[in-house]
């Protein structure tokens, strides 16, 4: 146990459904973005998977609580439990809080009062100099694009509760959009169609486990991509008996199709204002997918198809954000682009 105060250096993804910390280049920390609170004492009982064990199982006195929604912090005192906890997680004991120095991912199309949260949340998680940087740019950089040099690449960034996608050169945003259509309104699509049309009720965990098994973004797959029927349990929601449901990956195609089209019309969208010079690149270079959402299957051909630009799959592209992220906290003197 030590007696001084020290210094830590920490880039942190504050994603809707994941928190990823990295420290010294390497991921320390990757858990749910979740806590279960004891409301009666008003303490924390569990972070991350623990707290995520507990969605939908709680009692009276636990709530779990998901302290972001659609990319912003919905619950301030929740989101510095987290944060806090989540620090003390990959800290070393000490008998003095660390110091630290933090660079933390934000949606691009967040308002001033969403990055005060941000901000606020970090400082009081112990966070001594809070940078942040946007997620297009911080995904950009993971996927190991020279966001600085004078050519156009364009980022869609799926995450849990948004959908970034941006265009950057120069070191900067040239255009961007930011939609609350992404992985959780896939998984709520899910629940809705289960209820719809097999009367059957399931949780959100339940419709992320059929989304992971058997989404996909085309009704149509290749032999060696299709997946297998995934069988759903649950209560009949008229008559609570169990009921036992194989569901197969077109249904969950035709299920999703409606947000998935909103995707397209966002990126659509932001290659309108893409300007001429910028888009010739982007045509040559491809569209770059990061995020969860981009492994639903046979997305990257649906976008690529619709639009007649090649997009390409980052690698690990749970992790791009995350990485991007480390690399700007090791050069926080050098990147303009981050913000105090």
């Amino acid at each position: 146990m030590g007696f001084f105060s020290f210094k830590q250096e920490i880039a942190v993804d504050l994603g809707t459904a994941n928190t990823i910390i990295i420290q010294n280049g390497k991921i320390v920390l990757d858990e749910p973005s979740i806590v279960a609170l004891d409301w009666r004492a008003d303490k924390l009982v569990a972070i991350g998977e623990k707290a995520r064990q507990m969605q939908g199982k709680e009692h009276d006195n636990i709530r779990t609580v998901r302290p972001l929604r659609d990319g912003v912090i919905a619950d301030f005192k929740a989101a510095e439990l987290m944060i806090r906890g989540m620090i003390e997680m990959i800290s070393e004991k000490s008998f003095f809080s660390p110091s630290i120095k933090m660079v933390v991912c934000v949606p691009s199309g967040s308002t001033e009062v969403e990055l005060r949260a941000v901000r606020d949340s970090s400082e009081h998680a112990n966070g001594r100099e809070v940078y942040m940087i946007y997620e297009p740019m911080a995904a950009a950089m993971g996927i190991g694009l020279d966001v600085e040099a004078p050519e156009g690449n364009m980022i869609v960034d799926i995450g849990g509760g948004t959908t970034e996608i941006a265009v950057i050169s120069l070191g900067g945003l040239v255009c961007n959009r930011s939609i609350r259509i992404a992985g959780d309104d896939l998984t709520a699509d899910i629940q809705e169609y289960m209820g719809r049309m097999h009367n059957i009720k399931v949780g959100e965990r339940t419709a992320e486990l059929i989304k992971i098994n058997v989404g996909s973004a085309l009704t149509e797959l290749d032999e060696d991509e299709a997946p297998e029927d995934y069988v759903v349990h649950g209560p009949n929601r008229m008559t609570a008996l169990p009921m036992e449901v194989p569901v197969s990956y077109q249904e969950i195609a035709h299920c999703l199709d409606k947000s998935i089209s909103k995707m397209e019309t966002a990126i659509l969208s932001a290659l309108e204002q893409t300007p001429p010079e910028l888009y010739a690149d982007i045509v040559r270079n491809g569209i770059y997918l990061a995020g969860g959402g981009a492994l639903l299957r046979g997305l990257a051909k649906r976008f690529s198809d619709k639009m007649n630009i090649p997009f390409h799959i980052a690698d690990d592209p749970l992790h791009a954000v995350a990485r991007g992220t480390g690399i700007a906290l090791k050069n926080v003197d050098n990147y303009s682009f981050l913000m105090r």
